[in-house]
């Protein structure tokens, strides 16, 4: 009965390190209530396979769990290095080159996914990339080319994450990849669809739209992870059935400094509009290693809570 009435559920993400033979039915008598299939990684029959398994192993244990199917979104990212990282030092020049098939990346430049971003940046910007591990100054850009400069030492490998401090990047919410994923997740029946890097209530209409077209009704949860959603954050909240603090990219985008206090202001708005609200992004990290979590993630899961 304890548990019925326990408000507060877990969420937990699963890979390879779960398809192990009863790793899953431990993970639901663990106090599991929602699985979450990463549509970043692995093929569509590999997220079958898991949500057979989960719904298996909840048919065992006699108890519901829910299945949430979250999508890539326009994850801007590097091309790959010749060697597969390169070492930058502060103060010298990068190049990203924005074009089609790039030669492979080394210490004066790389690649980057997305051809647009030299019209979404400009000189006196900051690009982070590696979650903000390694920072870029914009100085000049030419033709398909932005010339920065390294702010920061650091390790730079094939496929990182880039954003620009403070957002304002134009890409859509859902890409091609999305599009096609959100008819391999109504295959599965998930329970729940989360849409990364939604910038307006748009974003989750078009995506409950090409849900409905696919036979599929699921709560759309959305990923509060770009600056510009901070600002369409009610229209957002209204438009979703839960919304995900995503504190990874939102704090890389908007600094960590503020992300304390944007946590509460949207886990706030969730709940004045009666709408589902999850914390996510390191949570319980170290417990990757280590056997009990430090103080500060008990502060950090309290918080939340």
């Amino acid at each position: 009965m304890a548990d019925q009435l326990r408000r507060t559920k877990i969420l937990a993400t699963l890979g390879p390190a779960t398809d192990q033979p009863g790793r899953i039915e431990a993970l639901i008598r663990a106090g599991v209530n929602v699985v979450r299939m990463n549509f970043s990684h692995g093929t569509p029959e590999q997220h079958a396979a898991r949500a057979d398994a989960v719904r298996a192993a909840a048919r065992t244990l006699g108890v519901e769990v829910g299945i949430l199917a979250d999508l890539q979104g326009p994850k801007i990212r590097i091309e790959r290095f010749a060697e597969g990282r390169v070492a930058l030092c502060a103060g010298q020049p990068f190049a990203l080159h924005c074009r089609p098939d790039p030669a492979p990346g080394d210490a004066q430049g790389v690649g980057v996914s997305y051809l647009g971003l030299v019209g979404d940046v400009g000189p006196g910007d900051t690009l982070l990339l590696d979650d903000g591990l390694v920072s870029l100054q914009v100085e000049a850009i030419d033709g398909s080319t932005i010339h920065t400069r390294v702010i920061n030492d650091g390790v730079l490998s094939d496929r990182k994450g880039l954003n620009r401090l403070g957002g304002g990047l134009s890409l859509g919410a859902l890409s091609d990849k999305d599009r096609a994923d959100i008819g391999h997740a109504a295959a599965l029946d998930a329970d729940f669809l989360a849409i990364s890097f939604c910038r307006s209530a748009a974003d989750i209409e078009e995506a409950r739209a090409l849900a409905a077209e696919a036979g599929w009704r699921p709560h759309l949860v959305a990923k509060i992870e770009r600056a510009e959603a901070i600002e369409n954050l009610t229209e957002i909240t209204l438009a979703s059935d839960a919304v995900m603090v995503a504190r990874g990219d939102l704090g890389v985008e908007i600094g960590d400094a503020e992300l304390p206090g944007l946590q509460k202001k949207i886990i706030r708005e969730a709940l004045r509009h009666n709408r589902v609200v999850i914390t996510a992004t390191q949570m319980l990290q170290s417990m990757v290693d280590n056997p009990i979590p430090t103080r500060a993630e008990v502060l950090d899961v309290a918080n939340a809570v």
